[in-house]
């Protein structure tokens, strides 16, 4: 009988030990692998740390590269055809969620499918980019996370910091649609303010450094929205405004840091993550993208650029937004 009571026994201990090795708590034990493509729309730092942020948040909730996720991580470097082929490819690898980062991006993927699952992020206006037919109920297999900024802070932001402004530039490429959108907010908040605005834009980042020397002559401050051409040459908009001594105001915290004076504005690695909890979501088979509400940024943050505010003999705690 005691060998029969201690075979049990050790038959009992084997079993949980083998429920212990196959039941455990890591985050990637229990997930299927999954595929994952990316297409992001140029280099340039904010759409750099969405991309980071949205991988990290899938890390965080155990989907892991090289691990059990396959990352296919496409960059059209601003060019057209690219963004043809590069969505063509991530669709016909039938990756289990596909990541568009900024409009032409996401615009580009879209027109490639109707039926995987599509995120978009660093979209300012989902609805007029054609992305969506409606914010709160996307429909179809799209949805993501808007990066529409506090256009009026914004305004005001940059008035507090000039107030006997008399005329502010607005500087922006006019070819990306979330720019137009955000650059006549921009305009319409100036104007009721009472200053004039001048307007001006740039076709490519060649024609950053002509066109904002001439604007920095014309006016006492400048806005420049979440533009991915600016943002790509903030550190030449930087030196000319520093030249000039006119304060910018840019539309997120990453175009502060690289050359622009403040803002109140997006963390582009934050608003990364609140994508990757969607793409979580949809992974996990918890939502589908039609149920997924277009999401704003929840993390508005103010930046002030303490080295560009000591050239332009500016008071950085001076700085603030009204409340």
């Amino acid at each position: 009988m005691k060998k029969i009571a201690i075979a049990s026994l050790t038959g009992l201990v084997a079993l949980g030990l083998l429920a212990g090795c196959t039941g455990g708590n890591s985050k990637s034990e229990n997930k299927k692998e999954v595929k994952v493509g990316v297409l992001q729309y140029m280099e340039h730092n904010s759409l750099d740390q969405a991309r980071k942020g949205f991988v990290a948040e899938l890390k965080d909730a155990g989907y892991e590269e090289g691990k059990n996720m396959t990352l296919d991580y496409q960059n059209a470097q601003g060019d057209q055809s690219n963004l043809k082929s590069m969505s063509e490819r991530l669709v016909k690898n039938k990756n289990d969620v596909i990541l568009a980062i900024a409009t032409p991006a996401a615009q580009s993927v879209v027109n490639e499918t109707t039926t995987l699952p599509v995120l978009f992020t660093s979209v300012t206006d989902a609805v007029s980019a054609g992305l969506v037919t409606s914010n709160e109920k996307p429909g179809g297999n799209v949805t993501g996370t808007s990066d529409m900024v506090p256009i009026d802070e914004q305004t005001d932001l940059l008035l507090s910091i000039v107030p006997e402004a008399k005329t502010v530039g607005i500087i922006y490429n006019a070819s990306e649609k979330n720019s137009e959108i955000q650059s006549k907010l921009a305009k319409k908040a100036l104007e009721k303010s009472g200053v004039k605005v001048k307007e001006v834009t740039v076709s490519s980042t060649n024609d950053v450094q002509q066109v904002m020397t001439s604007l920095a002559k014309q006016v006492d401050g400048i806005y420049i929205p979440t533009d991915n051409t600016l943002a790509k040459t903030m550190s030449t908009v930087g030196e000319i405004a520093e030249a000039a001594k006119i304060p910018v105001i840019a539309g997120s915290t990453d175009m502060v840091e690289e050359g622009g004076l403040a803002t109140y504005g997006i963390n582009y690695e934050k608003l990364g993550r609140q994508t990757g909890k969607l793409a979580v979501k949809i992974l996990k088979g918890e939502a589908k993208p039609a149920e997924l509400s277009i999401e704003t940024s929840k993390n508005l943050e103010l930046v002030v650029n303490q080295k560009m505010a000591k050239a332009l003999e500016i008071d950085p705690t001076s700085i603030k937004i009204k409340k």
